[in-house]
């Protein structure tokens, strides 16, 4: 996490009301020079001056587009800094992107560190030997650093979102940017979240043995690793998932002879690697949330469950839906009339689409009464927009977020590999070109 100095005095003396006049007064003086994103989980009082609002990939595809054809010189990105990252990678040269509060991380993209996927990446092929007649091909979830989309790139990997995951490691395990060759086995190593890799690993037909007690021992903090079997579910997906192999957690925390948590014969005998990360806000929904929705609702209809894929795989296999912000998003909007649903993601985002709903008579709650609150997104306030639109005002750019060129050249690679092979087609090249 960058440190973020304390803002002047007079942005946390400013009411509300005068703070939102302000900001809309400053996006009238810069005009088309500036284009402001919103991310879905932002509170109301920011995402209300966004030009763009979605998830992060998202609106960094919009924005790359939008900048490009309104010549837009400052992209302020009202997300955390991993968007930022991906925002100042896609968009073209001439435009700066800024991020109003430095200390506005992800926790899942700052728990896959460089270096350790260096020591994993040479760990796990060590393991194997030299002889060995096959390859570990990297995904990486798009909430990670540019660093870690690089090293993925560089790799013959791709990125991947929660929507497209299946797509992205059903084409790794057919060899990924070449076929796989005679005899030549192929493993995945999957960053940074292990619970979206557990979820599509298993959508595509590996079958968790792991029950839910030893499943929540991971969620808060990746402890020792856990080995998954992983066998075939129906016939198709065989060759994918073949009997015998499993998956494996890889620990970063564990060091030297124990390096990942697990044994060399454990590596050997894997066949999807998931790194121990998480989403501090996905891990907070828990089976037995589900079953109280059922019950409180069970004499008055039911009630769907929709959740997101970076809850854990006992969440998901109990929820009527699971999938992206924008799959969530759309099933509301697209819910029937005295429908009620569950939903299991970020607050902000579930209060809006719960307000908008009511109106169309549909009924949303958030899944679990705890605060599920992404906390460094919160970061970003009116005070941090504010403060650094007085300053473009000014001519000065702070808080800008740069990727080099040796680093974005990498992981614009794996970005491109990910919509080449989803139905996305040359986009970015389109975009940056």
């Amino acid at each position: 996490m960058l440190w973020q100095p304390a803002l002047p005095e007079k942005y946390q003396l400013l009411p509300d009301d005068e703070l939102a006049s302000a900001i809309e007064a400053r996006r009238q003086q810069l005009g088309s020079d500036l284009l402001i994103l919103g991310h879905h989980y932002q509170q109301d009082e920011v995402v209300r001056h966004a030009d763009l609002r979605g998830d992060s990939l998202k609106l960094s595809h919009m924005a790359a587009h939008e900048a490009k054809m309104r010549g837009t010189k400052y992209i302020v990105f009202c997300g955390v800094h991993f968007m930022a990252e991906t925002a100042d990678v896609l968009a073209p040269d001439s435009v700066r992107v800024i991020l109003p509060d430095l200390s506005a991380g992800c926790s899942m993209a700052d728990m896959a560190a460089l270096d350790d996927t260096i020591e994993a990446w040479n760990v796990l092929h060590e393991a194997h030997g030299k002889n060995w007649n096959g390859r570990i091909i990297p995904i990486t979830y798009v909430n990670s650093s540019a660093a870690i989309k690089a090293f993925v790139g560089a790799h013959g990997g791709a990125c991947c979102t929660s929507s497209n995951a299946d797509a992205v490691f059903r084409w790794a395990l057919a060899g990924g940017t070449k076929p796989q060759g005679k005899n030549e086995e192929i493993k995945v190593l999957f960053l940074p979240d292990q619970h979206l890799g557990r979820n599509t690993a298993k959508k595509l037909g590996f079958r968790s043995d792991v029950d839910a007690s030893s499943a929540s021992s991971m969620n808060g903090g990746g402890a020792a690793g856990i080995s998954i079997s992983a066998k075939s579910m129906n016939g198709q997906e065989k060759t994918h998932a073949r009997e015998g192999g499993e998956m494996l957690v890889w620990n970063p925390r564990a060091r030297g002879d124990d390096a990942g948590g697990v044994t060399q014969e454990e590596i050997r005998s894997a066949q999807v690697y998931l790194w121990a990360g998480h989403c501090s806000v996905h891990k907070l929904f828990r089976p037995e949330h589900v079953h109280a929705a059922r019950e409180r609702y069970k004499d008055a209809g039911g009630v769907k469950v929709l959740v997101h894929p970076e809850c854990c795989q006992e969440v998901v296999d109990l929820a009527d839906l699971a999938g992206s912000t924008e799959f969530i998003i759309k099933t509301i909007e697209n819910a029937p009339a005295g429908s009620r649903w569950m939903v299991a993601t970020e607050i902000h985002l579930v209060m809006r689409i719960a307000r908008e709903a009511k109106k169309r008579g549909v009924e949303v709650h958030i899944l679990s009464d705890c605060q599920c609150l992404c906390t460094t997104m919160y970061r970003i306030d009116p005070q941090h927009l504010l403060w650094v639109l007085d300053n473009l005002v000014e001519g000065k750019v702070v808080n800008e977020i740069v990727v080099d060129d040796a680093t974005a050249a990498d992981a614009r690679l794996a970005l491109e590999r990910m919509l080449e092979n989803t139905g996305g087609g040359k986009v970015l090249q389109t975009m940056v070109d």
